[in-house]
């Protein structure tokens, strides 16, 4: 069916979404030839963070972050000034991304068809604490006049729409370690289902001493300070935590017939999604509930599991969700599945891992090229039976692959994505 400029739709009519533009920004580099050769080089981006060692409480000394970020000098204070790390570095992901689709100009960015789902774990910190010193002191000349805009929760889905000029539905996913992929499903949703035509989503966050901190108070963070090339080790017997990053991703996804009416390249589909929530723990995954969210989102792209050539991991190294995460997996599929986790290369992201790992994953399966684990030397026999790449890089053995993320409150995601050649 061709597509209809005015949105109108037969009822029930579900349409086919497609990936038309990318943009990252990442510790290993923002584009994919610098990542790939990092990638093949075995080389992660986690790093001593010697600057919180003003912070004696604080466990870990390791992190993931994007050396020399600065806002674009073609940026318009305006603009910019709403802005901390977290929106900054999600309008310039998702200012990639539209160059990518070349949707530079098109009528449909400002007519209302298209929107904006993108998430974060958090605002930005800064504001926060100044804010924080301000009630504090009993003052308010701390409190900056941008400085809600940059800490609220849709920092990042605001001001990318602000910046762009988008007149379409904003759909905030602030759900921790899944604002990013919750962002690209719902996006899918709202174009397969008729309420846009095209949307901009994914996620971004940024690395702080708090974000740490909280982790550590769960003793979920690793240890190996004088180690950073050695951590983290998901599903490894001697992985000891993660280890937090940042970054932001961004997708262009677009109606199927409206993108090849327009002539845009296709990287992938997205053909199918799965969420739901634990009801259990807020913080310990359960087995059952993320094997079925796995299994709604292969429901919902109409395949078997058979049909999956590769499973991009959640992955932390923590013994809880590594486990959990594994005999999941292994209930979904019931055969050795290759499955690989990213965060060993970039660290935990936080809401912008989901986005970051469909990033990887697509560009991953069209080089025909999917890196190991980093740091996987002896998979935990608790984990399950399942295919660990680890050691070489592998090819995939077809285009699909299941992207899985798992998030503090007990929620889970899963996108099943078809990669162009």
């Amino acid at each position: 069916m061709a597509w209809n400029p005015a949105g109108s739709w037969r009822q029930g009519l579900e349409r086919r979404v497609v990936v038309t533009g990318m943009g990252a920004v990442t510790a290993l580099g923002n584009d994919w030839g610098t990542v790939e050769a990092r990638l093949r080089e075995g080389r992660s981006a986690v790093v001593a963070m010697p600057e919180w060692d003003v912070y004696p409480a604080l466990q870990t000394r390791l992190g993931a972050p994007i050396a020399d970020f600065a806002t674009p000098a073609h940026y318009p204070r305006k603009l910019s000034r709403s802005m901390g790390r977290v929106a900054m570095l999600g309008v310039r992901a998702t200012e990639l991304a539209m160059e990518d689709a070349g949707l530079k100009g098109d009528p449909i960015v400002t007519g209302g068809r298209m929107g904006v789902a993108y998430g974060s774990s958090s605002g930005s910190l800064e504001p926060i604490l100044s804010l924080g010193s301000a009630l504090t002191a009993a003052g308010s000349s701390n409190i900056s006049a941008t400085g809600y805009i940059q800490f609220m929760s849709h920092t990042a889905a605001v001001n990318i729409g602000l910046f762009f000029g988008f007149t379409g539905r904003v759909i905030p996913t602030s759900s921790a370690c899944t604002s990013g992929s919750q962002g690209l499903g719902y996006a899918y949703e709202s174009i397969k289902y008729g309420m846009q035509d095209a949307m901009v989503a994914g996620g971004s966050d940024e690395l702080t001493f708090c974000s740490a901190a909280v982790f550590d108070t769960l003793f979920a963070t690793s240890l190996r300070n004088g180690e950073p090339h050695l951590t983290p080790r998901p599903f490894d017997r001697d992985r000891d935590g993660l280890v937090l990053g940042e970054g932001a991703c961004t997708f262009v996804l677009e109606e199927r017939e409206r993108a090849l009416a327009r002539g845009a390249r296709i990287h992938a589909e997205i053909l199918g999604f799965g969420t739901n929530s634990d009801g259990a723990h807020i913080t310990q995954p359960q087995m059952p509930t993320m094997a079925a969210t796995m299994a709604t989102a292969l429901r919902d792209a109409g395949l078997d599991p058979e049909a999956v050539d590769w499973v991009n991991a959640h992955g932390t190294a923590t013994e809880h969700g590594d486990i959990a995460e594994s005999r999941a997996t292994w209930e979904t599929f019931r055969r050795a599945v290759p499955i690989t986790s990213f965060k060993s290369y970039l660290g935990h992201t936080l809401g912008a891992c989901g986005a970051i790992e469909a990033w990887l994953g697509i560009h991953m399966t069209r080089t025909g090229w999917v890196a190991p684990t980093l740091n996987l030397v002896d998979v935990d026999e608790r984990c399950g039976p399942l295919d660990y790449l680890q050691g070489a890089g592998r090819a995939p053995r077809g285009p699909i692959f299941m992207n899985n993320n798992f998030a503090f409150g007990g929620i889970n995601t899963s996108l099943i994505i078809r990669c162009e050649p």
